[in-house]
């Protein structure tokens, strides 16, 4: 096959763009695919950006807050503060141009890009794929072929359908709103917990600058007991608890979409793999998936790029590319949700606030402090367990998860 491109890329996202970045700067060709008009719109995100994936890309001139740390709400109010004034926990960032950045560097090392635009049709041929690209606006089709076809094309992802590469193990809700007129803690996001306001997962309010907040929860469809997400969203306004924080509010806009988590059965297929949301990738404990997207491009890139120049690209050889790290990620986000559900998601609100009691107390906040990692939740939680004594009677429960997971 006369290749157009090494690479095709569906999705110029965050992770599109920096996968389009990484191959492009070892020497690869690249093309992106996007279907909307505009880069970073429109987006279904909190905003929230890991120290150690803001390092791999560097787009500081995005941020818009720094965090130090979370206060933490029980069902009935009690008080969890987790972090320390003046040490930076995590970065908001101003998701349009966040995303803009990161795909216009993919561009700066070489990659293409083309707007308005979805794949209609992929064929695996033995020497190459052979992609179908529709533009939505001037209805042409035109053809590119590639070596390598990949998914970065989101929760509902076409190319992880198209290929029947699974399902995510789980695919939350999530709705959020920015408002002005919210008074917090400088520096400092806010979570609410209760099966009132987002069963079985937890609602942030999150400064995003100049008297902004973001206002968002998360659940499952089937802990909603025939609520909608909104209707959990207009909750937590009202709650008796705190809905004077949220009296003086007035929203600027609203989001909503799915958070997929769990790693689908089969992220890659003979010349065909995906990434990020469309592998399921978003943390179990907190929905982030831009971490989890960089690193499951990074960990591989080196080894993909000697397969895709020695066009070793079938089934059998995508997977001894990525098995010294994506197998490992997978069974990271198994344990965390394990630990998740054993400690939080399958919690009645009365279990929750004895947990959020002994959360509550000096020592454990500052096991907390000294243990926790947003981006490793797996170790705070074993360190919970065996050195919580509240806790340790759950250790033998967490035990048989973790074995079988």
């Amino acid at each position: 096959m006369d290749y157009d491109y090494d690479v095709v890329i569906v999705g110029a996202g965050p992770v599109g763009g920096y996968a389009s970045r990484l191959l492009c700067e070892r020497g690869l060709s690249v093309l992106m695919i996007e279907e909307h008009t505009e880069i970073g719109r429109p987006f279904q995100c909190a905003g929230l950006v890991t120290p150690s994936a803001m390092h791999a890309v560097e787009a500081y001139g995005t941020v818009v807050q720094d965090v130090d740390g979370a206060l933490i709400h029980g069902p009935s109010g009690t008080l969890v503060p987790v972090g320390k004034d003046g040490e930076l926990r995590t970065y908001v960032v101003c998701r349009k141009r966040f995303d803009q950045e990161v795909v216009q560097q993919g561009l700066k090392a070489g990659a293409d890009i083309v707007l308005e635009s979805q794949p209609t049709d992929a064929v695996i041929h033995p020497d190459g794929v052979l992609v179908t690209i529709k533009n939505q606006r001037t209805k042409l089709e035109r053809e590119v072929s590639c070596k390598l076809f990949i998914g970065c094309d989101g929760a509902h992802s076409w190319v992880r359908r198209k290929f029947k590469m699974g399902h995510p193990k789980e695919m939350m809700v999530g709705f959020q709103a920015e408002v002005v007129g919210y008074e917090g803690k400088n520096r400092w996001l806010e979570m609410y917990s209760g099966s009132e306001i987002a069963p079985g997962f937890f609602a942030w309010v999150i400064p995003s600058g100049n008297d902004t907040h973001r206002i968002g929860l998360w659940s499952k469809a089937d802990m909603l007991d025939g609520k909608t997400i909104l209707d959990c969203y207009n909750d937590l306004l009202t709650h008796p608890l705190w809905k004077e924080r949220f009296e003086n509010i007035r929203e600027t806009a609203r989001y909503c979409g799915p958070v997929p988590s769990g790693m689908i059965r089969r992220p890659f297929k003979e010349r065909v793999m995906v990434l990020g949301d469309a592998a399921g990738m978003a943390k179990p404990t907190t929905g982030g998936g831009l971490g989890p997207g960089f690193k499951q491009i990074s960990s591989i890139v080196d080894n993909l790029v000697i397969a895709i120049n020695n066009d070793k690209l079938t089934e059998k050889d995508l997977k001894s590319v990525t098995k010294a790290s994506w197998p490992k990620m997978k069974k990271e986000q198994d344990r965390a949700r394990a630990l998740r559900d054993l400690l939080v998601s399958t919690r009645t609100d009365e279990e929750l606030d004895k947990h959020f009691a002994n959360f509550a107390k000096p020592e454990v906040i500052q096991l907390i402090n000294s243990v926790g990692d947003i981006e490793k939740p797996v170790p705070l939680g074993m360190a919970l367990l065996r050195k919580v004594p509240a806790f340790r009677k759950l250790a033998f429960q967490a035990g048989v998860k973790l074995l079988f997971t």
